[in-house]
């Protein structure tokens, strides 16, 4: 017997990314044990690839740059791998409407922003968001990174011994010594990877872009073949102009 096909339902009122990312919880949530909840949000081109050119700007719409920044308005910490950073030279993670409304709720104005670098990169140093004046920024690594880091954002470097960074460990850290309870991770896709691998990723909010890229270019997952392969329930569906919006959760 063939598996019935479903017609999505007829569009609805419009309804706002705020309204979306306050849908997710994450304002108050616990957490999960002794670690994040770990919301992973990617865009990807409907072929899989996770940028144009190296870069993941060219994928993007206004809807999709406003559900981010709602993420990222909701959660204690962002997570971002350090290519991704320097490759999109990171900066002013949210606008001041936005730093207001988590003040008001008793957070600091912008989400604490975290890197796992096994070789603290020094081209890290030139990422925009490092020279931000009292911005939180925490980095884990198992290299020197030297005194450059900090260059106004107030920079706290976690290192540790080599062949012991592991992003359960990170996560772990950021949970119990930064207060972290939910956290964004903006990719790139060896991080998701990294996430995806040791089932750490709770939630998948996928904008999916309507162009194709071909090439050679990362898929928004890049790693060895994950066995089992990590599955999700869909759980919404929003669209914004020909972008898609999908919200996943991790199957248990």
């Amino acid at each position: 017997m063939d598996a019935p096909l479903h017609q999505l339902a007829a569009i609805g009122a419009p309804t706002t990314a705020a309204a979306f990312v306050e849908g997710l919880g994450l304002w108050d949530d616990p957490g999960r044990g002794e670690r994040p909840r770990v919301v992973a949000a990617m865009i990807g081109a409907a072929d899989g690839r996770a940028t144009i050119a190296g870069s993941a700007s060219g994928l993007g719409s206004p809807a999709d740059r406003a559900v981010l920044r709602e993420l990222r308005t909701a959660s204690d910490a962002l997570l971002v791998g350090p290519g991704t950073l320097i490759a999109e030279r990171y900066a002013t993670v949210l606008d001041s409407p936005q730093r207001e409304r988590r003040v008001a709720r008793g957070l600091p104005g912008e989400p604490l922003v975290a890197t796992i670098s096994r070789h603290a990169r020094a081209e890290l140093a030139e990422v925009p968001l490092f020279a931000e004046p009292g911005l939180r920024i925490q980095v884990y690594t198992e290299a020197d990174p030297g005194p450059e880091l900090s260059r106004g954002a107030d920079v706290q470097v976690e290192r540790v011994a080599a062949g012991t960074l592991t992003t359960a460990a990170c996560l772990e850290h950021l949970y119990a010594r930064r207060g972290v309870r939910a956290l964004v991770c903006e990719g790139g896709p060896t991080l998701l990877h990294a996430l995806l691998a040791q089932g750490l990723v709770d939630d998948l909010v996928l904008t999916l872009a309507p162009v194709l890229v071909a090439g050679e270019g990362r898929s928004i997952v890049h790693g060895d073949l994950l066995d089992p392969p990590a599955r999700f329930t869909l759980n919404d569906v929003l669209r914004a102009d020909d972008h898609l919006f999908l919200h996943y959760t991790a199957s248990s």
